[in-house]
């Protein structure tokens, strides 16, 4: 919750938050915060879905902001491609894309310290503004109103090769090591030569370009970068005999909203990531498994083979079912 620019009296708490803290909130000049609401809403997952001309691994969150008049976060940038939809009452926007990157100083907020706006935007509810990473923004609103926020997920250089470094440590041996082998004497003592600084550079390389490991790496941390919950199994286990079972009684399979999902091409298969883990399967299964609805194969010679993944998954936490006499969670609330 924070104050009006440019007065510089930002506050910011934390919740959550009792009914009394919205009692005692003024009448102007405040705004509310609510990230990952698609994940405790799981049917808003159907506003996500229109933004599917992106990868739906980019998709990040649904973040709402509640504003009285006046209310605002201040001027500042986001690093990602954001997606503004004003759900309810109106909302000022003005937006630079050359302008000073200096913060407030001693503030919780990334808040410009100064701004300048080149255009001005007034949303009505309906209307959605487009911005693209590196635009600086402030959102003021006018009346009583809501913001919804679609958020990408844009990984930096320094995110990847951090993750390759940390998952080639784990998953592959250590690798060739440095080696003088077949270079010139060195002439002049302390120096890394380019010589050295091409070869060190040929390892990384080498290690970033091996194809399947790459392609498996890249879809590990893309299905767990920025993951805000691990997925947690269900009470109490399921195996492929009750699955079938719940699934001839009308049960449908559902994705998890805490769980992240991606799949890649693998020769005539593919691999499916689910928060990280991999997963071998046809590739029409794992399309289907990172759709919504879920609707998997009837083919006898394929059924066995998808009710054994799909089983495994749900007791991992990454799928449930709705609307069976099983005992998983149904999160559809």
């Amino acid at each position: 919750m924070t104050g009006s620019f440019p007065k510089h009296d930002w506050k910011l708490r934390y919740g959550p938050f009792s009914e009394r803290d919205f009692a005692e909130l003024p009448e102007t000049n405040w705004t509310l915060l609510v990230q990952d609401v698609e994940k405790h809403y799981p049917p808003l997952h159907s506003l996500l879905e229109e933004f599917f001309f992106l990868p739906s691994w980019r998709i990040d969150d649904l973040m709402v902001s509640v504003a009285s008049p006046g209310g605002s976060v201040g001027p500042h940038t986001d690093q990602y491609d954001v997606f503004l939809l004003q759900a309810q009452g109106s909302r000022r926007w003005q937006i630079a894309e050359s302008f000073d990157p200096a913060l407030l100083a001693n503030s919780e907020l990334n808040v410009l310290e100064s701004f300048t706006a080149e255009q001005e935007f007034i949303l009505q509810a309906g209307d959605l503004l487009y911005l693209p990473p590196g635009v600086a923004h402030h959102g003021i609103a006018i009346d009583q109103g809501m913001t919804w926020s679609i958020g990408m997920r844009a990984p930096s250089a320094a995110d990847l090769l951090q993750a390759l470094g940390d998952w080639l440590a784990q998953n592959r041996a250590e690798g060739p090591r440095y080696g003088d082998s077949g270079l010139p004497p060195t002439e002049r003592a302390g120096e890394i030569n380019q010589a050295a600084i091409d070869r060190f550079c040929g390892m990384l390389t080498e290690a970033a370009h091996d194809s399947a490991d790459f392609r498996s790496f890249l879809g590990s941390f893309l299905s767990r970068y920025r993951l805000a919950h691990e997925p947690a199994p269900p009470a109490e286990a399921i195996d492929v005999p009750a699955l079938d079972k719940a699934l001839k009684h009308g049960a449908s399979i559902r994705q998890h909203p805490w769980t992240r999902l991606a799949w890649l091409k693998s020769g005539p298969d593919a691999r499916l990531f689910a928060a990280g883990e991999e997963y071998t399967c046809a590739a029409g299964l794992a399309e289907a498994i990172c759709t919504r609805p879920i609707r998997i194969s009837a083919d006898p010679k394929d059924h066995a083979k998808q009710l054994g993944l799909i089983c495994k998954l749900i007791n991992q936490g990454h799928l449930y079912l709705k609307g069976s006499d099983s005992n998983a969670t149904n999160t559809d609330q």
